[in-house]
């Protein structure tokens, strides 16, 4: 967080006491400067050859797992991530780096024959220069890496602005990135507003994730610019769950989904809609099972919810909790730290804020739903459109429910949660604006499609 214009500090959530960085802000010039020294650096990264590039990325997805266990334990130190967690997102962060590792040897366009007469037609994909990446804290090592990989793979040169909570995980994934690529291709930012608007308004593409009215308003700036713009903002989620679905395995993927992480992650669920009978029996298991789930030191392997980022996110999920009735509230540690009780509330009055409004802490409603076709209308009927879960052994209906779904991901008898780092990611409505991310679908975002026509010099 900030504690003032020009001095970002980052505290241990589990110990606010615990500093662990308190560096300057760069400011808006240092901030243009250094995508003017990345736009001069790109044009030799792209012409060194993908073999280069497909090197560098392998080099730093080899160093991030020969340091996994310090990457890990910043993790858990900063933002609060439970070692468990933090453990699978460096391990994920180091695929990423090695997936992204092969993409420079991938076809960047495709030869085609003219209408008529002698010639060839090719289309051809190129970087677009340098990237800006705006990052949240939540995810410090994978989601920088799920932006800079591809954009990096393509020939971009990329200058990531972090959130100020995660300043030190990102200090330490810039040193290893910088290692492997040439100076000027990777740059750190480090600041706030003043340094990410300043970012926006000087690079050739930009990828953000974070709230809703940020994101808004980067769309708007990268707009008036005309440049490529992605922004991913957030969820409301919903696990709907049929009578017919196995309950105990569905109210265990919920409470992880509810409280894992204390539910700082855009695809964790908020409301759980239990369909016709369903709605008894999943009461009392996921009451039990939010009740019996591990909170407390996130260093603590078998901790499943540790602290919230920020005192300010506690209040929050106290807010939450008002004009409801609280089904199941887990017993917190007693000790220092930003901590909430996961919680599961019911009797939801209509435009309640845990229904129209991302609280990102460890809270939840249940709501119920008469039958399928009204559990669809309550998972589709608030602003964001994310992610939802479908619990049920019938196959035909959850085949037949999910193209009713105004959702971008879906994912059946399994948590809201979870991140296939090969495949597109990204929602509908306020929770993402523009072209996916991940998979193959950022590489073609990074890059922009020309058209040559090659004709002969001369006919006979």
């Amino acid at each position: 967080m900030t504690t003032s214009p020009s001095i970002l500090v980052s505290h241990n959530p589990a110990d606010p006491s615990d500093i662990l960085a308190e560096v300057p802000a760069a400011g808006a010039f240092a901030t243009v400067d250094a995508v003017e020294r990345a736009r001069v650096a790109q044009p030799n990264w792209l012409l060194g050859g993908a073999a280069a590039r497909a090197c560098a990325l392998g080099s730093i997805a080899s160093a991030i797992e020969a340091a996994a266990e310090e990457l890990a334990a910043l993790a858990v130190r900063e933002v609060g991530k439970p070692l468990a967690e933090a453990r699978a997102e460096v391990a994920r962060t180091a695929a990423i780096w090695r997936y992204y590792a092969q993409a420079p040897y991938e076809p960047t366009g495709a030869v085609h024959e003219t209408a008529g007469g002698p010639g060839l037609l090719l289309t051809r994909r190129r970087p677009h220069g340098v990237a800006g990446l705006i990052t949240p804290w939540n995810f410090p090592f994978a989601i920088p890496s799920w932006k800079a990989a591809p954009a990096l793979a393509a020939g971009n040169a990329a200058v990531l602005k972090p959130a100020p909570e995660a300043t030190a995980c990102a200090r330490r994934l810039a040193e290893i990135v910088q290692q492997a690529v040439p100076d000027g291709v990777f740059t750190l930012i480090q600041g706030d507003a003043t340094e990410g608007n300043a970012l926006v308004s000087a690079v050739d593409v930009v990828s953000f994730t974070g709230s809703d009215a940020v994101g808004g308003a980067v769309v708007r700036a990268a707009g008036d610019r005309s440049i490529p713009v992605q922004a991913e903002m957030g969820g409301l989620n919903a696990a709907i769950v049929l009578p017919d679905a196995d309950i105990g395995q569905a109210a265990a993927h919920i409470a992880a989904a509810i409280a894992g992480y204390a539910g700082q992650k855009c695809t964790a669920t908020s409301r759980v809609i239990a369909v016709g009978t369903a709605l008894g029996p999943l009461r009392e298991a996921l009451t039990d099972a939010l009740r019996a789930l591990p909170v407390g030191d996130p260093a603590d392997p078998a901790t499943v919810c540790g602290p919230l980022i920020s005192e300010q996110a506690c209040s929050r999920v106290e807010q939450a909790r008002e004009g409801s009735r609280v089904l199941a509230e887990s017993a917190g540690p007693d000790v220092p730290g930003w901590y909430a009780a996961p919680t599961l509330v019911e009797d939801v009055p209509a435009g309640h804020p845990l229904l129209r409004d991302e609280v990102f802490g460890p809270i939840a409603a249940l709501l119920p739903a008469a039958d399928p076709s009204h559990a669809v209308r309550i998972t589709n009927s608030v602003p964001y459109g994310l992610v939802t879960s479908v619990h049920t052994t019938d196959l035909d209906a959850a085949l037949h429910g999910l193209d009713q779904l105004d959702t971008g991901m879906i994912r059946v008898n399994a948590p809201s949660t979870g991140v296939d780092f090969h495949l597109p990611f990204g929602g509908a409505k306020a929770s993402s604006y523009g072209p996916r991310e991940q998979g193959r679908a950022a590489l073609d975002f990074y890059t922009s499609s020309r058209t040559y026509t090659l004709a002969p010099a001369k006919t006979t």
